[in-house]
């Protein structure tokens, strides 16, 4: 049997269930985090002290985490939310290993989660960069 070029060209049906399910869970788990740093639970409020910039920055990670949580289910937007919060996860990461210990174990599940939706809408960045192409 043949497949066409449109056969091999054609995601299969479960794919974009697949993509929307895991921004669905990267949403949630941004809006959880986001949501115990901006209303102070105790353990982030303790984090944040240690490591040393200011109450001031767990408002800020907290406010840009609820942005990438929403936006990221937005599909105009979610190569550019997924940069975002990897860019988040970065952070966390490196956080944990250098300056309060701890495991970076989830921070580094969720940057790999990130990536994947990034590369899933790689052609919202293929058309940026084309346009400034030209």
């Amino acid at each position: 049997m043949m497949m066409s070029t449109t056969d091999v060209q054609r995601a299969p049906r479960w794919k974009p269930a697949a993509l929307w399910t895991l921004k669905g869970l990267l949403a949630a788990a941004f809006l959880s985090a986001g949501g115990a740093k901006i209303f102070g639970v105790p353990m982030m409020v303790e984090s944040f002290q240690q490591i040393g910039l200011g109450q001031w920055f767990r408002y800020l990670t907290g406010v840009l985490e609820i942005v990438g949580a929403i936006t990221i289910l937005m599909p105009r937007l979610a190569a550019f939310r997924g940069v975002l919060v990897s860019c988040i996860m970065v952070g966390a990461i490196a956080t944990h290993l250098l300056l309060i210990g701890g495991s970076a174990v989830p921070a580094i599940i969720l940057l790999a989660l990130s990536a994947i939706v990034v590369i899933s809408h790689r052609d919202q960045i293929d058309d940026l960069f084309d346009r400034y192409d030209a």
